[in-house]
């Protein structure tokens, strides 16, 4: 009687764990993804001055004297090299949020940030965003 017991157990177990039940709430730090590093292109807004001393997604106080962005994928400490496509100044930023969430933006930098490739006037600018480093490649996957 214990081995069609055990055995309709070990069945149970496996079935749930191929539909992802059992690994649903797996730690985080278990599970990887992978990030494409690929470039991106699209419009670059940046962070109203109210957001000043807010906490972001990653826990730090948001500071517009930064070199900062909010990126809705790429794992938080990444660097990424963002080019201004109508006068081609670029600067590096980390991303430590999330977001933006105005559709058909791809990245919000700080305000420090917007001044160095000069889209503070326009407010949004066409750029391309290119993941620098192993960071960009590899990360522990975030519970959302």
């Amino acid at each position: 009687m214990r081995t069609p017991l055990l055995a309709l157990l070990v069945a149970l177990a496996l079935a749930l764990s191929v539909t992802g039940c059992a690994s649903r709430h797996a730690p985080a730090a278990q599970r990887r993804v992978t990030y494409t590093a690929a470039p991106a292109t699209g419009d670059a807004s940046y962070y109203a001055s109210r957001f000043q001393g807010r906490p972001t997604a990653s826990g730090e106080r948001f500071d517009n004297n930064q070199l900062t962005a909010a990126h809705r994928t790429m794992p938080f400490g990444t660097k990424v090299r963002v080019t201004n496509l109508s006068n081609g100044r670029s600067v590096v930023v980390r991303v430590n949020d999330r977001g933006p969430y105005a559709r058909g933006r791809i990245i919000d930098l700080s305000q420090a940030a917007a001044i160095r490739i000069d889209i503070v006037r326009a407010g949004v600018a066409r750029v391309r965003v290119e993941p620098l480093g192993a960071s960009a490649r590899h990360a522990v996957a975030t519970t959302d």
